[in-house]
């Protein structure tokens, strides 16, 4: 038997995971335990903390040259399993950080405290817990479906690892990682799992990525709190002028206001938008998992292009004045609100942070000051659909689905994927297995355990195949 003739098959690495499923579930729930919040640097210690648990999974799974490399902020976790240098290689991307769980009040159970609940859309179960999804689950697969691969003998080709700390505040250190590794993280192909897929029997794989710029926005009125009855009506109010300048920023039709917004956004043709529109999607099914009446959005397009390939504007917070009990009658000196734009391809979130900043400033009335802060952004990537990782991808989901999955353009960003592409000259194919209904960034985040143990079995046969396909 040759040797691909014995990695097809990758029947050792499936009675695997069959029989360790126990073993990887609970090893995930001590993972998602550790509450790695990398926005609050009062959790430090327990991002650091988990960074090591996965570096001694690397080392007990027999990964060589493993290490957690310290950066200016959270560390890197690095592992590489090298077992011909001929052979193709494949790096894993995944982040082990995760969102702060605010507000508390809304979770059903503690949100470091995971638990496995049957739902509706996850009959056989499903973890709740901040992280679960996003991205420690979808990470963990990873790192588990390696091990099977290892365990059983039929690993097909290289293999390396760089896990992150700090993907939802920016990864503002990543590039520089990776700039100063270029060498160290050679590969064929970026592996990630931090997307999701239509549905738990429609699997898709993200072919599309929007960009982001965000920014801060502060408005200052006068140069104190003021008594809301002996002032109010003379001096401008920040909180009614920013809400009002927000309210400015989309027209009647829900289009950017902003001059100059869509010069570069790419219009897709009718047969690019036909072709998205074989994708499953009910509208009515839609709106009853968000519990609201109708869809809202840009005029002329549906709600999953919007959601895909339409650039957009959202406030993420908004605050300022008294929130406490009762009531203090003052007018704030200061307002502020976090703004995200989500970018479509050929729109540059350095330019479009520029034309934001200079509109807003532009139509502060007199009487107030306007300071905006950029925070971190990213652009858009496109990952085509004849390339040997897609196609790779494809089949994998293919034996363990049973059907083909659908190509779709994500809503979300992940900026590090274009990075990568400049930085180290490869591409990226995003093989997410979370749904859209699993809460990530919100209260009560949960993970299915089909998903999990589904996400483990599909990855092995895309390493086989894209082995395969390469040679």
């Amino acid at each position: 038997m040759g040797f691909f003739e014995k990695i097809s098959q990758m029947n050792n690495t499936q009675n695997y995971i069959s029989s360790h499923k126990e073993q990887f579930l609970n090893e995930l729930l001590d993972l998602l335990r550790i509450p790695s919040i990398s926005a609050d640097p009062a959790y430090a210690k327990d991002v650091e903390k988990t960074a090591h648990l996965i570096a001694e999974q690397f080392t007990t799974l027999g990964l060589d040259k493993v290490e957690v490399c310290a950066t200016k902020g959270h560390p890197i976790v690095y592992g590489e399993k090298i077992i011909d240098p001929a052979l193709p290689t494949v790096l894993v991307y995944g982040h082990y950080d995760v969102q702060p769980a605010d507000p508390i009040d809304l979770w059903t159970d503690p949100p470091f405290e995971p638990v496995i609940k049957k739902t509706e859309i996850h009959p056989d179960g499903a973890i709740f817990a901040r992280g679960a999804c996003d991205d420690k689950g979808q990470m963990f697969m990873h790192v588990k479906a390696v091990e099977a691969m290892m365990r059983s003998g039929e690993l097909p080709c290289n293999v390396k690892f760089m896990i992150e700390g700090e993907e939802e505040v920016g990864s503002d250190n990543l590039e520089e990682f990776a700039l100063n590794n270029v060498e160290r993280l050679k590969a064929d192909i970026i592996l990630v799992s931090d997307t999701g897929m239509l549905a738990n029997d429609v699997p898709s794989v993200t072919t599309g990525l929007r960009g982001l710029s965000y920014v801060e926005v502060e408005v200052t009125g006068p140069n104190r709190d003021l008594h809301s009855g002996l002032y109010g009506g003379c001096v401008a109010n920040p909180i009614n002028i920013l809400t009002k300048m927000i309210a400015s920023l989309h027209d009647e039709n829900n289009r950017i206001t902003i001059p100059g917004f869509y010069d570069k956004v790419i219009e897709l043709s009718n047969e690019e938008r036909a072709e998205m529109a074989k994708a499953p999607f009910s509208h009515d099914a839609y709106c009853k998992a968000l519990d609201i009446e109708d869809t809202y959005g840009e005029k002329g397009y549906s709600t999953m292009e919007r959601g895909s390939i339409r650039p957009t504007l959202d406030v993420n917070g908004i605050w300022g004045g008294y929130i406490g009990e009762g009531a203090k009658t003052v007018i704030a000196s200061k307002a502020y609100a976090k703004i995200s734009m989500r970018l479509v391809p050929d729109q540059n979130p350095n330019e479009i942070t520029k034309l934001f900043m200079d509109h807003f400033t532009s139509i502060a009335p007199k009487g107030t000051k306007v300071k905006v802060t950029p925070h971190h952004g990213g652009e858009a990537a496109v990952t085509p659909i004849d390339s040997i990782a897609y196609k790779a991808a494809s089949i994998a989901y293919e034996e363990t689905f049973g059907v083909k999955p659908i190509p779709v353009r994500s809503g979300g960003s992940i900026p590090i994927v274009a990075m990568f592409e400049k930085v180290l000259g490869l591409k990226t194919i995003l093989m997410g297995f979370g749904l859209d209904s699993d809460a990530i960034h919100s209260p009560n985040e949960h993970y299915g355990l089909f998903n999990f143990y589904r996400g483990i079995e599909t990855i092995p046969y895309f390493y086989k195949h894209f082995t395969e396909l390469s040679k």
